[in-house]
């Protein structure tokens, strides 16, 4: 079936996150948004899915409407990999790692939740795995700007919360010994978000190196300086890294140069479902670890549990430490007891709830139309 229409809205929901919220590019982040993408074929099937953008999604968005959409309007949606191929190859000199390749990944995870509709499987099924039982999550902590009170309050929280591993982004050894104080059986990371050159990331590793550390993630400025990852290897600190990384020779480039335990492709950013399981192909041929990054809670949160229930022989869901005042993809984005259920109906599994998608939702939706047929 072709390609009909392609819209994107951005709904923006209030959250809180057990402590003062954070700023962002000057501005304070107190609503999560979501930039949603839906997909219309000729028969009027509808697939959703999701754009990374975060403080950026006006620029994710207008590379969706104003070049993505148009490139994919009239197009089979069942060519996937022909799909990528082309598009991805026509805005490469746009960049390949950014708004562009984001604006694709929001199409291509709807295109899988079409074909998944089309053919009465779930994704998971469509990637060849089987049904799975609920998986296990871990709590990723926004920052709390090194308020050691607040670090070990939400811990705990975690803990209770049937949470077994949680992650930091705090830029300290104290914080992490305040996390590793207010929860002891509980497996602590800590991401820095590339906040140190190598020689101050070595220093750091090594003040961190006795401390039990589950992982240190993206410790090294800039994302892709693979060697001065790599040097943090001698502290035996496990090392994670690739939210920033492009795509499958990104990955392999930080794979070859040992720079990495646990790698943490993002389905939003990478350029979809199809480019993550190339990804985990190449990690599992390499012997490293993934664990998905994925700080999102619309359909590319989805997306990775069905990827993480397919591919993943030992899966850990990233779900951000945060209660929303509502979502339209309830339940699917919450976890229970730290772990999150996998959705067993076709294509994604979970269609947005409508009255949310009204009371949430920014603006109209922007929608782009074919015109004609393409061959």
């Amino acid at each position: 079936m072709l390609i009909t229409a392609v819209e994107s809205s951005v709904v923006s929901v209030p959250f809180s996150m057990g402590g003062p919220h954070p700023r962002f590019a000057g501005q304070p982040w107190e609503r999560l948004e979501i930039l949603l993408v839906r997909v219309e074929t000729e028969d009027g099937l509808v697939g959703w899915g999701e754009a990374f953008g975060h403080a950026a999604i006006a620029s994710t968005k207008a590379a969706l409407d104003s070049v993505v959409a148009p490139l994919v309007l009239g197009r089979d949606a069942g060519d996937i990999n022909g799909l990528t191929r082309q598009v991805l190859h026509t805005v490469h000199l746009l960049g390949r790692n950014g708004p562009f390749v984001y604006a694709f990944a929001g199409v291509e995870i709807a295109l899988w939740d079409l074909l998944g509709k089309r053919t009465g499987q779930p994704v998971w099924r469509l990637l060849g795995g089987s049904e799975q039982g609920p998986l296990p999550a871990y709590a990723s902590l926004l920052s709390y700007g090194g308020d050691l009170d607040l670090v070990a309050r939400n811990t705990g929280a975690a803990r209770a919360h049937g949470y077994r591993h949680v992650k930091l982004h705090e830029l300290t050894r104290e914080a992490v010994l305040a996390a590793k104080a207010a929860a002891p059986d509980a497996a602590v990371m800590l991401d820095v978000n590339c906040a140190w050159t190598p020689p101050v990331a070595r220093d750091m590793a090594a003040a961190l190196a006795g401390d039990g550390l589950f992982w240190l993630e993206e410790p090294v400025w800039p994302p892709e300086d693979a060697a001065g990852l790599a040097s943090l290897r001698r502290h035996g600190i496990p090392l994670s890294a690739g939210e920033n990384t492009a795509g499958l020779f990104g990955f392999r480039t930080l794979i070859e140069a040992d720079a990495i335990d646990i790698a943490q492709p993002s389905v939003t950013k990478v350029g979809g479902i199809g480019e993550m399981a190339r990804v985990i192909t190449l990690a599992q041929a390499h012997g490293t670890e993934v664990v998905p990054h994925s700080p999102y809670f619309g359909p590319g949160f989805v997306a990775t549990l069905h990827i993480a229930a397919a591919l993943l022989e030992r899966p850990l869901v990233e779900v951000l430490w945060m209660e929303m005042e509502a979502n339209p993809f309830d339940p699917w984005v919450r976890a229970q007891d730290g772990k999150v259920a996998v959705p067993t109906a076709p294509g994604l599994g979970c269609d947005p709830d409508a009255a949310i998608l009204a009371r949430y939702t920014k603006a109209s939706p922007t929608r782009i139309e074919a015109r004609e047929r393409r061959p």
